[in-house]
């Protein structure tokens, strides 16, 4: 017997638990694992250093997870951290983000790697979203990957020692030392 195959939507994660942390991505649930303790020191150490880069120029918001960006009605992800301009502040509504991010950091696990790398990476892209930083804390390195016309491409890969700097954020420098 063939089975259906159906697509979930935003309507349809609205009525899931909220107890646990969900993304829906081209249709289909995702469980979210919650982060490991090395991951919140990193992301919030990162969201540190950009917040207040960010807040003291006056360019727009940095958030963090968990929060849902729907990027379609078949794909609401929670990155680890985003920034979204103030010339697109209207994409901020009181529940959620409706619309892509302008950066979008996600700090790779070993049970979220391939799915970041993957197909989050391709739906960030296909969505717009300008800029994306992978953060690998086994490696202690940040890939920094702009849009281009066929997805991301790498601008840099960061190690312990070097200042991170941002084709988006022009004038941010970051001591990746400091992250990790």
């Amino acid at each position: 017997m063939a089975k259906a195959k159906i697509k979930f939507t935003y309507t349809d994660y609205l009525q899931l638990p909220e107890d646990k942390r969900y993304e829906l991505i081209e249709g289909e649930f995702s469980m979210v694992p919650s982060p490991n303790y090395l991951h919140q020191v990193i992301s919030k150490r990162l969201f540190r250093a950009l917040d207040d880069y960010v807040r003291n120029l006056e360019l727009g918001e940095v958030l963090y997870a968990p929060l849902d960006i729907i990027l379609s009605e078949e794909n609401v992800l929670q990155p680890d951290i985003l920034f979204i301009s103030k010339e697109r502040a209207a994409i901020i509504i009181d529940k959620n983000i409706h619309g892509a991010p302008d950066l979008v950091i996600e700090i790779l696990s070993p049970s979220t790697m391939e799915k970041d790398r993957g197909l989050k990476q391709k739906l960030y892209a296909k969505f717009g979203v300008r800029e994306y930083w992978l953060v690998d804390p086994d490696k202690k390195i940040i890939e920094v990957m702009t849009l281009g016309e066929r997805g991301f491409e790498s601008t840099e890969v960061y190690q312990e020692g070097d200042l991170l700097k941002s084709p988006l954020l022009k004038r941010i420098s970051i001591t990746v030392s400091e992250i990790f």
